[in-house]
């Protein structure tokens, strides 16, 4: 029986000669047990989660019993989602980037038998260690063949998760759907949403349990197509939102989302629990727990995300939800930024009083293919900050562009920048948050380039030069998170 499905029933009480108090006792006591009985019975029904595992997860025999028994542990873990393998230890390389090598062998023409028996031994390792009857044969012959045809990289990349699909299927006895037949992608590489949804609800209604390779799926025309690197996430939140589950975990290797990148500050807290809108916003400024676009489809069917650590499955990890009434334990929910930008500013007199003069100077980054990050502005200024490796490579093309454009009296250029993004629902109810980071920036002398504050109150971004960008974010989390332990 599927989730929301009406759960139905009959009683009848023969009602015997004589003793009505009986018979009502009868009735009342009968009615009483089956309304538990179906109450359970819905709770146990309705509630579905799907679990995405990431490739350190499952890098090992070892790991793949630790989420075996993860599984095994909640019965309501019904869509498992699995990545190819990861690395065992940091001089080992993932899967992924073996299936590459070896199909960029192939494209040359040289031999890359011995690469493919590489990979071909990591998964047979899993499956000795799992003392599984399964023999792989079969696909990695398809897989050479296809190799040798140049069928494509997304085909080769698609692989690692493929083959650790089918090892996840027999290990956990649940059945093997290959995402080349229920995710789609249009002829330009973006995905198709309507038909994916449509042909996940449909393979997957009559499966109460079932394994979903991540990362891949096909175009209209059957060609193997592939997310971007970390693009299991997106298989999960698309597969959660297909299922219409409660709740969509996805395991790696920390105890969920953390307020500060952890290769810049020791240690740092972990959030509990943030808003979509929260994570998005230090999700665009670096922060890497989850790809991008798995918040998409399950924040539109209101599912929370649940960041869970493989090793410590104990750790409640980070909840993120569409909102909550749950107050952050810290001012700033998190800090996260980027470094590499460059800041174009211009300077007229009199800006602000021609009409069409900001559409007319992001026209000319538009046609330069340059998207802009921020543009800070004043009565006579303006300033657009981009990616700096993108505008190198058009540099005089824009700025000519823009003299030709608004004829600015001025155009100065700031490269080497980084960005640096303090975000929080608490942040605009708390007075003072604003004065306590440049307090904090200025004690340890950071010298602030670029301040931008979105009228929501929720977030405050700043520019510092690159060499200022990890002192700035130490100075950030101390004030906000090392101060008020």
């Amino acid at each position: 029986m599927r989730k929301h499905e009406a759960i139905g029933f009959h009683i009848m009480v023969v009602s015997p000669s004589g003793d009505m108090s009986m018979y009502y006792n009868i009735c009342m006591l009968t009615a009483e047990y089956m309304y538990k009985m179906v109450n359970l019975a819905m709770e146990e029904e309705q509630v579905v989660k799907v679990v995405k595992f990431g490739g350190s997860s499952l890098a090992s025999a070892e790991q793949f019993k630790k989420v075996g028994n993860i599984i095994h542990s909640d019965a309501s873990r019904r869509y498992v989602v699995p990545s190819a393998p990861g690395k065992r230890n940091a001089k080992d390389t993932k899967v992924t980037d073996m299936l590459y090598y070896c199909y960029d062998l192939a494209c040359k023409g040289k031999d890359f038998s011995e690469g493919l028996a590489r990979i071909k031994a990591r998964y047979q390792e899993i499956i000795d260690g799992l003392e599984l009857n399964l023999c792989l044969e079969d696909q990695f012959a398809e897989i050479e063949q296809n190799f040798k045809n140049k069928v494509g990289r997304d085909y080769a990349a698609s692989r690692g998760e493929y083959l650790n699909g089918i090892v996840m299927a027999r290990y956990l006895g649940y059945p093997f759907v290959d995402a080349e037949d229920v995710i789609r992608f249009h002829d330009d590489g973006t995905l198709d949403e309507a038909t994916t949804e449509k042909l996940l609800k449909d393979r997957l209604y009559n499966k109460e349990y079932a394994v979903i390779p991540g990362f891949y799926g096909a175009a209209a025309d059957g060609k193997v197509k592939t997310f971007s690197r970390g693009g299991s996430d997106v298989t999960g939140s698309l597969v959660a939102a297909a299922v219409d589950a409660d709740v969509y975990e996805n395991w790696t290797d920390v105890s969920g989302v953390m307020i500060a990148d952890p290769r810049l500050i020791k240690d740092p807290k972990a959030i509990h629990t943030i808003t979509y809108r929260e994570l998005r916003e230090l999700a665009y400024m670096g922060a890497t727990v989850l790809h991008e676009d798995a918040i998409f489809p399950v924040r539109t069917a209101g599912i929370p995300i649940n960041i869970r650590n493989t090793n410590e499955p104990e750790d409640p990890g980070t909840m993120i939800v569409q909102t909550t009434c749950v107050k952050p334990e810290y001012t700033i929910t998190g800090v996260a930024g980027k470094k590499g930008f460059v800041a174009i500013n211009i300077e007229k007199a009199m800006m602000n009083s021609e009409i069409g003069f900001g559409r007319k100077v992001l026209q000319v980054f538009e046609d330069n293919g340059i998207s802009f990050e921020h543009m800070p502005s004043g009565i006579d200024t303006m300033t657009i900050l981009v990616h700096q490796d993108e505008f190198e490579q058009n540099e005089q093309k824009v700025i000519t562009g823009i003299k030709h454009a608004v004829n600015p009296d001025h155009i100065e250029l700031e490269s080497d920048l980084a960005l640096v993004a303090v975000v929080g629902r608490g942040m605009r109810e708390t007075r003072g948050t604003s004065g306590r980071i440049f307090s904090a920036l200025a004690h340890a002398r950071v010298n602030v380039k670029m301040i931008d504050q979105g009228s929501s109150e929720w977030n405050i971004i700043i520019g510092v030069k690159n060499t200022d960008f990890e002192p700035a974010i130490k100075a950030i989390y101390d004030i906000f998170v090392t101060a008020e332990l």
